[in-house]
């Protein structure tokens, strides 16, 4: 037997017995992964969670066949961080991505921020190689664009996709289009070569991803190498596209016509899976990296169900995601997992299902879920919520404390920009940071799913639930090893482009060179 085949028959013998209790015999080698990454899909949009249209047969069915979690959650409220936590397994404020340019200040990477991964992180494709995965990502990466942070440095062998989102269109002379990569190639730009329509909608590219996909799993299935492929389209961020075949095909608007198609896509995945004989040895799971941005709705935006606000919060609306696992013959159908779960533990349970362990000289937060999704186990532990570098709220049980409450900022909110439109509750939807470090707000999640209703201070029940939660919050702080922050330094003259808002936050580090007294901030 070949040396590679040997490597990869000896490590589907030391997986196999993680699958005690699953459904079908052990495979011969580890199971393909996929792992599905919307962008700003709240998690109201899936009919399984209620949305009254009922326009996403394909993910209803994905969770009639699999298991359900509606108590999944993001590391954080903001596309760039979160991503950065599932491919790390480490919250942002370990693997760097946060800012401490402004306290609890949300940071992302734009064109002109200049940080991006650290080479000390270690990424989930970087690990599964050493069990003989091939690893795509398609979509958005978004966690830094200079030389240093491409994907293909850390772990991924093929890319189709852009360093970030496709904002725009930009003056192609002074301020670039966003870039699309074909692995180490520049392909085109957004808006030039691959074209959105900002008076239509209409836009091409989640068909492109859609085939993308599909030419990767044919692929890998011809050559018998087990592969991760990492979905990370963004149709259901603002400005929201559709391709013509589903404009004006949903009760939803123009919103509701990008998730149709993803849900045609996914449901197009799945069954190709079926087709090649291969989705009793892929392990599927979707979710999104942080709630709908009511900020761009009803047109352009999301729903997040019963829940409070959404992205840039950490309120549950901001944080609580949809989220399906599906892996046919292994997971028993038609679950429904109350785990509290985060799309950190995406990387260790990847990383078990590969027959790996996680690294052992640095803090994981990500859990092993497989207990969880192939034998029905509920696993103990809480759910933190950060705004760039504090810990705003701690999720345990069903109780959440918040230790600081803030939606977005007077001057903000003036502007016209509302993180919780028509969501209002005094005291908890504060346009002032608010600090609560000593009475913290507790609210019951079951009762009080839209946190409206927090505990009386007084009440015996408060007073029980706090002594609980308090040595869980003290216990974290006191173990944190905060990472160097990646997102404090904007340079303008990187993309000759600064975001709005980015000059009035904080203490000034770097001017740009057009006016040396103003400063340049991320948000």
């Amino acid at each position: 037997m070949e040396t590679g085949k040997l490597a990869l028959a000896l490590c589907g013998l030391l997986w196999a017995p993680s699958l005690a209790g699953a459904a079908n015999a052990p495979l011969l080698r580890p199971p393909n992964l996929v792992l599905l990454l919307m962008d700003d899909m709240g998690w109201g949009d899936l009919g399984v969670f209620g949305h009254p249209s009922k326009e996403t047969p394909n993910l209803d069915q994905m969770a009639s066949e699999g298991v359900l979690f509606p108590d999944f959650y993001t590391a954080n409220p903001l596309c760039s961080p979160s991503r950065a936590a599932l491919l790390t397994g480490r919250l942002p404020v370990r693997n760097g991505f946060y800012t401490t340019n402004a306290h609890a200040r949300n940071a992302y990477t734009p064109q002109n921020i200049v940080g991006g991964i650290p080479d000390s992180e270690l990424l989930l494709p970087e690990l599964l190689k050493k069990a003989g995965y091939v690893n795509k990502i398609v979509g958005k990466w978004h966690l830094g664009h200079k030389s240093q942070f491409h994907p293909l440095r850390h772990g991924f062998d093929q890319w189709f996709g852009s360093p970030n989102c496709h904002f725009g269109p930009y003056d192609n002379k002074a301020v670039p289009n966003i870039p699309v990569y074909q692995d180490w190639e520049m392909i085109g730009r957004y808006y030039e070569d691959f074209k959105i329509d900002h008076k239509t909608g209409e836009a091409n590219l989640t068909q492109i991803y859609l085939q993308e996909a599909l030419d990767f799993i044919s692929a890998q299935q011809a050559s018998q190498q087990p592969f991760f492929l990492y979905w990370a389209i963004d149709a259901t961020h603002a400005p929201v596209y559709a391709s013509r075949e589903f404009l004006g095909t949903s009760q939803r608007g123009l919103y509701g016509d990008a998730v149709r198609e993803i849900d045609d896509s996914v449901g197009k995945i799945l069954s190709y899976l079926k087709k090649l004989n291969i989705s009793e040895n892929t392990f599927v799971f979707f979710t999104s990296d942080n709630g709908a941005a009511l900020i761009s709705a009803p047109n352009q935006g999301g729903s997040n169900g019963p829940f409070l606000c959404g992205k840039q919060t950490t309120f549950e609306g901001g944080m609580r995601e949809p989220a399906i696992a599906w892996w046919p013959g292994h997971i028993p159908a038609g679950q429904v997992s109350h785990q509290l779960g985060s799309v950190m533990d995406l990387f260790t349970t990847s990383l078990a299902l590969a027959g790996l362990q996680p690294p052992s000289d640095r803090q994981i937060d990500g859990i092993d879920l497989s207990p969880v999704i192939l034998q029905g186990k509920l696993i103990d532990r809480p759910i933190f919520y950060y705004r760039g570098n504090e810990m705003m709220a701690v999720r345990v049980g069903l109780y959440k404390a918040h230790y600081w409450t803030w939606s977005n900022s007077w001057e903000q909110f003036s502007q016209g920009i509302d993180f919780c439109p028509g969501q209002n509750v005094s005291g908890v939807t504060t346009h002032d940071q608010e600090e609560h470090t000593k009475l913290p707000l507790l609210f019951h999640l079951g009762r009080d799913p839209g946190e409206k209703y927090p505990l009386s201070f007084t009440s015996a029940e408060y007073q029980t639930v706090l002594e609980g939660i308090s040595p869980v919050v003290e216990q974290h702080k006191e173990l944190l090893l905060p990472g160097q922050p990646q997102l404090n330094v904007c340079d303008q003259a990187v993309m000759n482009w600064a975001p709005p808002g980015c000059e009035k936050l904080g203490k000034c580090l770097k001017p740009p060179r057009s006016d040396p007294k103003k400063c340049i901030w991320p948000h």
